[in-house]
């Protein structure tokens, strides 16, 4: 079933939850619709918004390019409401925490104003599970080659649908140029009305994963009733035999149900590693590991048997990989920079992570309402 997802607000001005039309459609369209709050909860929700408005926060703002701004908030989701232009031409880009794309380079003429609306996950550490915590609050990076900043505000969401991703150094927050992982771009092709909760963590397997309570246990307590949980679990399972993968993507299926929460697998993005024929179809390409065990294909029985959603990512990745051929695929990794076949640049990650949203939409797992514009190509 796809995330609930609210209409746009009417009036224009968005309000930071739902409004209790909003709730009432959601409840008469549950069957396709996760989460969907019950009609009796509709004064709450009115209650709630009311509130959540009040305690709108205007962020500090310092610098011309970029613009870094930040807010003083807790731990939470929170929706971000961003207005760009101004007299002079422009050119914004914005950034959340540790480099989460929320806004890819957008122009505006001069005189024009463009209003743009995400909802971010502030938690700490902000980045990777195991990395440093980062600064509190939440931070905001308006880049690009002219950035033009109008307004901006900042409006508790508390209850936002979320993707919780686990997964490990090609799904992450990733601290530092050149790298970045898919999770970390995905925001970008999201509006208003959904968050992503990226905690892959570079270096996991799936039984490390599990074992660490600030990896698959922290993003479990994060779940709630239909957010959807993307399992990406591979690259680092290099001896793990084949019961001991499967029981322990089973446990993470099974903890996720038990929280009401729809567990997603994820088959691994591909290693550039090619043929002579200009073909992955080798082991090391497609995470057969060192047991011999085929990883993307136990995922996929898996799936099968579990009655799991399946994005088949191995198989996305290696026809993109392979119809871009052994030379013009460089540049989605990072072999220029670190003759790396395995980690992802951040146009590598960008397409992957549309990658990714295109399965999402095509099994309605989310709606299209919560898609920003332009996230996905006709």
């Amino acid at each position: 079933m796809p995330i609930p997802l609210p209409e746009p607000p009417e009036p224009p001005e968005e309000t930071a939850m739902r409004r209790a039309g909003t709730a009432l459609l959601a409840t008469l369209t549950a069957a396709t619709a996760l989460g969907a709050a019950p009609v009796a909860h509709a004064d709450a929700d009115v209650d709630a918004q009311a509130q959540a408005q009040a305690r709108a926060i205007a962020p500090d703002c310092t610098g011309t390019a970029p613009v870094v701004c930040h807010a003083d908030v807790a731990p939470g989701t929170y929706a971000v409401i961003v207005t760009l232009g101004g007299d002079e031409a422009g050119s914004t880009s914005v950034t959340a925490e540790t480099r989460r794309t929320l806004l890819a380079e957008t122009a505006t003429a001069a005189g024009e104003k463009v209003r743009r609306t995400f909802t971010v996950d502030v938690r700490t550490p902000e980045g990777e599970p195991t990395g440093p915590a980062g600064s509190p609050g939440l931070d905001l990076y308006l880049g690009g080659a002219s950035p033009k900043l109008d307004s901006l505000k900042v409006v508790p969401a508390p209850g936002t649908p979320k993707i919780v991703l686990v997964g490990d150094s090609t799904v992450c927050d990733q601290p530092g140029d050149p790298y970045s992982g898919w999770g970390q771009q995905l925001p970008q092709y999201l509006r208003r009305g959904i968050a992503v909760a990226n905690y892959a963590d570079s270096g996991e397997g799936s039984q490390s994963v599990l074992d660490n309570p600030a990896l698959f246990p922290a993003a479990l307590e994060r779940v709630r009733h239909d957010d959807l949980v993307l399992i990406q679990l591979a690259h680092n399972d290099k001896q793990t035999p084949r019961d001991v993968y499967r029981a322990n993507l089973t446990t993470m299926i099974e903890s996720v149900r038990e929280r009401g929460g729809t567990p997603v697998l994820v088959t691994p993005i591909v290693r550039r590693w090619f043929n002579s024929d200009g073909t992955l179809n080798n082991g090391t390409a497609l995470l057969v590991n060192g047991l011999g065990v085929d990883l993307p294909a136990e995922m996929r029985s898996l799936s099968a048997e579990l009655d799991v959603p399946l994005i088949d990512l191995t198989a996305l990745t290696k026809q993109r990989v392979e119809e871009l051929g052994p030379e013009a695929s460089k540049v989605l990794y990072l072999y220029n920079e670190k003759r790396d076949n395995t980690h992802t640049s951040v146009r590598g990650a960008t397409e992957y992570a549309t990658l990714v949203l295109g399965e999402l939409r095509a099994q309605q797992l989310v709606d299209d309402r919560v898609l920003a514009p332009g996230a996905i190509a006709e």
